[in-house]
């Protein structure tokens, strides 16, 4: 399996922190959130639930922006053989 060796920005990892502490986020923005929080500087990459999550989150006009910006971080953060 190849690796990811992509971080989460600091305008996004600012924003999964605001995310986190929104009490009405839902718990999808909250669960990217987390994910994007946890690739800060660090090596960790988006497991495969939570890539389809995002995945569909992006595709999903519904979305608003905050949601898609996340899935966006995360997606970007998977690894290359899915």
């Amino acid at each position: 399996m190849s690796k990811n060796t992509k971080k989460s920005s600091r305008l996004a990892s600012h924003l999964a922190a605001k995310t986190l502490s929104n009490p009405l986020a839902s718990p999808i923005e909250k669960s990217l959130a987390g994910s994007v929080l946890s690739q800060t500087g660090t090596e960790n990459q988006t497991g495969e639930e939570l890539q389809a999550i995002a995945s569909k989150a992006l595709r999903d006009p519904k979305s608003d922006k905050v949601t898609k910006t996340l899935a966006g971080s995360v997606v970007s953060q998977s690894t290359k053989d899915r």
